[in-house]
């Protein structure tokens, strides 16, 4: 028996016997990130737009039930995620120790990141007054951010978000950040702070936000 086919009192039969909707969610429920259709279609021998629809069918089912989550596509792909209305048992269940929480430096230096990404450790730094090196390793660490490039006119390497951090802040897309970037200061106001005097970006210097024990978890 080949390692797609099931052993069933009928006898063997393969993925693509296997009713959809059931399927999806059997897939769906052990998935790391966000799951394509590209993807789904290619696992469960079935074509995209079938896929697509009885994901889009699951979804609806799930809402007029009233269940405790929800079937949502983010970054691309879809995933479950706990409704909204009870993320106060869901808060108190992660509290309970359950999951690293970021400290506030690090949920504030994310934030510089997601609004004027790509952007260079410097101006992240400058942007936040203190040296943010130690909380870049952090984000890159954890998968939040990842290298983009480097800075043409310094040759500095310029950092920006993943999918990972969309699919952490149930975002579709960048554009679906609330409206907080005008805000923040432009490139020219950042690079005349920095030529003042931002505190040194030694990458093994210690981090102005060491002493930071506030945390959030993301």
């Amino acid at each position: 028996m080949s390692e797609d086919t099931t052993e069933t009192e009928g006898g063997p039969r393969t993925v693509a016997d296997l009713d959809l909707k059931p399927a999806l969610e059997a897939v769906l429920m052990v998935v790391d990130e966000p799951a394509t259709v590209e993807h789904l279609s290619k696992i469960l021998e079935r074509p995209k737009r079938r896929i697509a629809a009885a994901l889009r069918e699951l979804a609806d089912e799930y809402t007029i039930q009233g269940r405790g989550f929800e079937l949502r596509l983010i970054a691309g792909g879809w995933r479950f995620y706990s409704r909204p209305e009870y993320a106060m048992a869901v808060e108190r269940f992660v509290l309970d120790g359950q999951q690293a929480r970021l400290t506030q430096a690090a949920l504030e230096t994310l934030a510089v990141v997601a609004y004027r990404q790509p952007v260079s450790r410097s101006r992240v730094s400058a942007v936040r007054g203190v040296n943010c090196d130690g909380v870049m390793r952090t984000l890159l660490q954890r998968g939040l951010v990842e290298e983009a490039g480097t800075e043409p006119e310094t040759g500095a390497i310029l950092y920006r978000t993943t999918n990972y951090f969309l699919e952490r802040m149930g975002l579709r897309g960048l554009d679906e950040l609330p409206e907080l970037a005008p805000f923040l200061p432009e490139a020219d106001a950042i690079e005349a702070e920095t030529l003042e005097g931002v505190p040194s970006f030694d990458p093994d210097a210690p981090d102005a936000d060491a002493d930071d024990t506030t945390t959030t978890e993301l």
